[in-house]
């Protein structure tokens, strides 16, 4: 699965201004836009890839995050592998303005706004749970899955014969208006969503859904060094449009935990618990990692909490640059009990150090003096 550059998509520079990227949207939209390139699958792929492009590049949030970070960076803000086609809508504005009425029918004198006739999103998305191991080292999933089909019957319509009439809702207009204050806002219409037309009775082979749900099993690979909430696009697997068109499926990935091993971007974190008395005298211990045993050296005096660095022992970053670390936190653990003999020993160690055993004594002889005054 190959990543597109924003920036190669628009086929601007990173420095372009909003005013640039802007102007390369409309023409790379205009260029690859579905109505100009009918039965084009290659063009629509590269017109999904213009508006993911845009939608990233004239945010600034989410352009600073992707400059800096790339996509994984935009996981967690709202933005993923891929864009459901709802986000597309969002874009309505500027295709009015690129297309007019030839635009899915827009009429900029308020009239109606002849939309698709089906009435659901070709983009679908399912979660695959995946191991630990199998998000590091990669793996292959049998995925099993529903998309819609489109009736045929009605094509997509859900009413009978196809045959739709005036939306009594909006009276056609494909829009209602509501009023809050001395404001007049325009929303659309929910009984047509926008279309301005809607069935008067429903078509008995879907029942008026406008498709028929069906199953479908395939085997997908997850790359090496997926992260928990990634997601994965498939091409031409989601749902399909009364004339054959199909969206996409986007896998988003969960993660399970593991029981040792603690994950943070491709660093791997793991708690090391020692005894006291290792801590004290030092030593080498093998630990186990991603893909084996390595040896840790522990310094005598080493802290609670204290950490170590394995470069490059971590997970394979699933964008090709390079691997994480290995990061060991040490957990210094004590004796729950002592019996008399450990008692005796670890008395005369501590006599053994002298004054240097009770560092507290000469920490403090000067707070009591002090603490005297306050109240002679």
């Amino acid at each position: 699965m190959t990543e597109l550059d924003y920036y190669e998509v628009l086929e601007i520079s990173r420095d372009a201004d909003k005013s640039t990227i802007k102007k390369a949207y409309r023409k790379m939209a205009m260029k690859y836009h579905p109505d100009k390139n009918p039965d084009n699958s290659e063009a629509e792929d590269k017109f999904k890839a213009v508006n993911e492009a845009y939608q990233v590049l004239s945010d600034d949030e989410k352009r600073a995050i992707y400059d800096r970070y790339g996509k994984e960076g935009l996981e967690g803000h709202g933005q993923g592998g891929g864009f459901s086609s709802a986000g597309f809508d969002d874009l309505s504005s500027i295709f009015e303005e690129m297309f007019g009425s030839a635009f899915g029918g827009a009429d900029f004198g308020g009239g109606r706004r002849r939309r698709k006739s089906y009435n659901y999103n070709l983009d679908i998305g399912i979660e695959v749970e995946v191991e630990f191991n199998e998000a590091v080292f990669g793996a292959t999933k049998d995925i099993t899955y529903k998309y819609k089909d489109a009736c045929q019957a009605c094509k997509g319509t859900g009413a009978k014969d196809g045959k739709l009439s005036t939306c009594s809702t909006c009276q056609g207009q494909g829009q209602v208006h509501m009023r809050q204050g001395f404001m007049t806002f325009a929303q659309t219409c929910p009984n047509c969503q926008g279309t301005g037309e809607s069935k008067a009775q429903d078509c008995k082979k879907c029942n008026g859904t406008g498709y028929h749900e069906k199953e479908e099993s395939f085997e997908v690979t997850i790359p090496e060094g997926v992260n928990d909430g990634n997601r994965i696009r498939v091409s031409r697997k989601g749902n399909i449009a009364p004339d054959g068109t199909r969206g996409d499926l986007y896998i988003q990935i969960s993660v399970k935990e593991d029981s040792h091993f603690v994950r943070h971007g491709d660093d791997i974190y793991i708690e090391v618990p020692l005894f006291f008395t290792q801590v004290a005298l030092g030593g080498s211990i093998k630990i186990p990692s991603l893909r084996g045993e390595l040896d840790l050296e522990i310094p005598a005096g080493t802290k609670d909490k204290e950490q170590f660095k394995f470069r490059n022992e971590g997970v394979k970053s699933v964008q090709g640059y390079g691997k994480g670390d290995l990061i060991v936190q040490i957990k210094i653990t004590y004796p729950k009990s002592l019996n008399n003999e450990q008692k005796e020993l670890l008395t005369k160690l501590q006599e053994s150090f002298g004054i240097e055993s009770k560092p507290h004594e000469s920490s403090f002889e000067s707070m009591f003096d002090k603490v005297k005054k306050w109240f002679s």
